[in-house]
């Protein structure tokens, strides 16, 4: 199999259509359809489902995808180590991130790596869990960090741990000194919270459902940061995972309290790859850091 039909059969699995492969790749959608085409003698079965919306890849197709992904990152990653040798181990690592640990997390870590890897450069791509782990099965991420709450298949998971939601308010909040809250402590105080979606939002909603509870939110975003920043200047609560705030903390005068509610314990935080992939030398370095910075904060100092 040519390594130009599988970059030409990969982008009509991911675009949906030969027309939007073409206008991405810039190449005439008959030349696409004949590579395709080729493939797919080649194979002796189809590749795609032929819909009225759209070409949907055939079970078939989906175990083609899997392998022609591994073999074009392999290819890259023999490119890429080859020039490093003459490079200094010029790379770039893709990375793709909830937005929990993108702000503040991710590029401490990158920051960290640079001392000794400085001729690394990072892309960061954040996008809902859901969607980091799709880039990575898709080859347009090297590493997934993001919270989930269920497997995942076609990725590799290096590192999971359990990621409790905490009540995030400032240090002068009634709340602040208590050792644990449950939702139900929470009732009198504002609440500012996630919109539907977000992991933490659909947790919460399930622990209030199970407890009879009902809050009104006096501020909901898609934006962790815009949250916190009302907290600050407020007495209301929100919800966030331990690591997304544990670096400002004292700098932003806050208080990060755990929640009993074992609903909101459900959350792991994983560590992706996709599976089967040989991981390049400056990427593999860069994921040891990677999960020992989310154990021990001091290995970034």
């Amino acid at each position: 199999m040519q390594t130009t039909a599988l970059r030409y059969f990969l982008e009509v699995a991911r675009s949906g259509s030969l027309s939007k492969a073409s206008e991405r790749l810039f190449v005439a959608v008959s030349a696409i359809s004949r590579q395709v085409a080729k493939l797919e003698d080649e194979m002796g079965v189809p590749l795609f489902e032929r819909r009225p919306r759209g070409m949907v890849l055939s079970e078939a197709g989906r175990l083609l995808a899997a392998h022609a992904h591994r073999s074009l990152m392999e290819q890259e990653r023999v490119t890429e180590e080859i020039r490093g040798l003459t490079t200094e181990s010029r790379a770039t690592i893709r990375v793709a991130s909830s937005e929990g640990v993108a702000r503040d997390f991710l590029p401490q870590v990158f920051a960290h790596f640079l001392k000794s890897w400085p001729a690394v450069h990072f892309q960061l791509d954040v996008a809902a869990p859901t969607e980091a782990t799709q880039h990575v099965r898709e080859g347009t991420a090297d590493i997934a960090v993001c919270f989930s709450v269920a497997p995942e298949k076609d990725v590799n998971v290096h590192y999971a741990q359990r990621a409790p939601i905490f009540a995030l308010v400032t240090q002068d909040h009634p709340l602040a000194k208590k050792e644990s809250v449950s939702l139900a402590d929470l009732t009198p105080w504002p609440l500012a919270i996630y919109g539907e979606g977000v992991t933490v939002r659909q947790l919460f909603d399930i622990s209030c459902s199970l407890e009879g509870l009902n809050f009104e939110p006096v501020f909901v975003s898609n934006y962790g940061g815009a949250l916190q920043s009302f907290v600050q200047q407020t007495q209301a609560v929100t919800f966030v995972g331990y690591l997304t705030v544990r670096s400002r903390l004292q700098a932003d005068k806050m208080a990060a309290i755990p929640i009993s509610n074992p609903e909101l314990h459900q959350r792991t935080l994983q560590v992706q790859t996709m599976a089967g992939r040989t991981l390049p030398k400056a990427v593999a370095a860069f994921l040891d850091l990677l999960i020992a910075a989310i154990h021990d904060p001091s290995c970034l100092e």
